[in-house]
């Protein structure tokens, strides 16, 4: 892996944290376009859901977000 704004290999792992209401303390990717229920929350049932895994450059500071393992 690579900083994409500056090129380094330098990157330093970490996550980024979700503690809003029914968190698990961790952000994830939804698979798809967000659709949302009728109290404007989105939709996550029968979607695929991934940890988020961030990296930030320690040359230039840039995070660099991937997807990681599927989570359920």
């Amino acid at each position: 892996m690579h900083c994409g704004q500056c090129g380094s290999t330098t990157l330093k792992p970490g996550f980024l944290s979700d503690f809003g209401q029914g968190a698990q303390g961790d952000t994830q990717w939804v698979e798809g376009p967000v659709e949302r229920g009728v109290f404007g929350v989105a939709k996550l049932w029968r979607k695929g859901r991934w940890q988020v895994n961030a990296f930030c450059c320690a040359h230039c500071g840039h995070l660099e977000l991937f997807v990681g393992e599927k989570r359920n």
